[in-house]
């Protein structure tokens, strides 16, 4: 979901570039000398429908174009490796495109046979009849429905029928570096924790940051626009007590106007008062180079920064800023059938085998990443309990607020980001942006 890290890009690239050139005499081409697959330095392609796939094998579209796309490399070799009836072949996708270009192909007959979906996205693959339901097929690929919580099973349930198999939570959680607080004399918990129980703490220890670490050293990573600010305003707005954004009807925009402003002045004041260096496009990338002391990303980062070489770090839950309350913000990838009609039942069935395991047995594996697994039997296994880190930001999964269940709800989350987005570049006051974005929001629902 980020761009890809140096360490896991050699990775993924090399994945990629052996799949593009994985059964065919000409390497990148599509099958009948159509166009040549165009790879980026990430791994990712621009246009799937180019590489050459194997067709003894199940295709599977991912976009796992950060830090946790190796990972899911890894599992598919690791599937591949059980002999199943299929095998499969994975494309990884630009994150930015993945969801136009799944839908379009699904639209000509042409998408892949495995998929991946937010949680939050699925709703609407589900009104456009871009997947399939998976109940028929689930029983004999072993599912146990039993091993994932409910609101996973909500969340992929649609008029009583599954269409997806919950892979993981993600959060947006905290991350410090351990020589930069050292640095500035900051004291951890008896937990190894930063102390951070209200926003005046967290306020206290970036200035003592500020006044420590260095002018080419921010002590706080965060980007001036796009996903990360909205999730940190997210998390915010419900500590702060917010209401639903839409009504469980999904009909009508129930946003705390107020409060929406207050907890987007509060994230404004951590630019202005310079605890985010101006101009950080990938903060992710800025944490591991030693250049920032605390850092809020997704837990997709943890995997990542544990393979980069001088980094000592820590990861904890998102701080309970106010009032208590320690909500976050979250969402969940899920594994799902891409309709099409020309496939068999013999070969939905080995892409559902696929989609249980990667979700059960492969949820170990999948852990490294940093994503928390949906799957509870993976989740109680001592050897992810005895994985470093991953216990310190379980309980994300419990707190987190997850977005709605609304088949408009990508529509809605690009309006929050446009608007967000024009207050952290100054261009708006809360309020008058907060008003556009309702107003908007509105237009959305229609």
């Amino acid at each position: 979901m980020r761009k890809g890290l140096l360490s896991l890009g050699a990775v993924a690239v090399t994945a990629a570039l052996a799949l593009a050139g994985c059964s065919g005499p000409s390497a990148g081409s599509a099958p009948g000398g159509g166009a040549t697959a165009d790879v980026n330095e990430d791994g990712t392609v621009n246009n799937p429908e180019s590489v050459k796939t194997d067709p003894d094998k199940l295709v599977l579209w991912s976009l796992f174009s950060g830090g946790d796309g190796a990972w899911m490399d890894k599992i598919v070799e690791e599937y591949n490796a059980t002999n199943p009836k299929k095998q499969v072949q994975s494309v990884m996708l630009v994150w930015a495109d993945y969801y136009t270009k799944l839908t379009t192909a699904v639209a000509t007959g042409n998408g892949p046979d495995i998929g991946i979906s937010h949680m939050s996205k699925l709703p609407e693959l589900v009104a456009k009849d871009v997947v399939v339901p998976i109940d028929d097929y689930t029983s004999a690929a072993g599912t146990d429905w039993s091993e994932y919580p409910k609101a996973s099973q909500d969340g992929v349930s649609f008029d009583g029928q599954h269409y997806a198999i919950p892979l993981d939570t993600h959060a947006e959680i905290m991350y410090f570096n351990n020589d930069l607080i050292q640095k500035a004399g900051i004291q951890l918990d008896a937990n190894g924790q930063l102390p951070v129980a209200s926003s005046d703490d967290l306020l206290g220890i970036l200035k003592q940051l500020k006044d420590s670490v260095g002018a080419d050293v921010s002590p706080l990573a965060l980007p001036q626009q796009g996903d990360d600010p909205y999730r940190v305003w997210w998390a915010t707005y419900f500590q702060m007590g917010g209401a639903p954004l839409v009504s469980s009807d999904g009909t009508k925009i129930t946003m705390d106007r107020a409060t929406a402003v207050k907890a987007a002045d509060f994230l404004k004041g951590l630019y202005d008062d310079g605890y985010v260096l101006p101009g950080i496009e990938d903060h992710q990338k800025l944490f591991q180079q030693g250049q920032a002391a605390i850092m809020f990303g997704g837990t997709w980062a943890t995997g990542a920064f544990e393979q980069s070489d001088g980094l000592s770090f820590t990861p904890q839950n998102f701080p309970a800023l106010f009032g208590g309350s320690d909500a976050a913000w979250a969402d969940s990838h899920t594994l799902i059938i891409p309709a099409n009609p020309k496939r068999s039942d013999e070969d939905t069935q080995a892409a559902v085998d696929f989609i249980n395991w990667v979700a059960s047995q492969g949820g170990l594996t999948w852990a490294g990443s940093g994503q928390i697994p949906a799957n509870s039997q993976v989740t109680s296994n001592q050897a992810y309990l005895d994985m470093p880190f991953r216990s310190s930001y379980m309980h994300e999964k419990d707190v987190a607020v997850l977005p709605s269940s609304n088949e408009h709800f990508y529509a809605l989350k690009d309006t929050i980001i446009k608007n967000l987005d024009t207050i952290w570049a100054g261009q708006s006051d809360s309020g008058t942006a907060i008003d556009n974005m309702i107003a908007e929001m509105g237009s959305d629902l229609q």
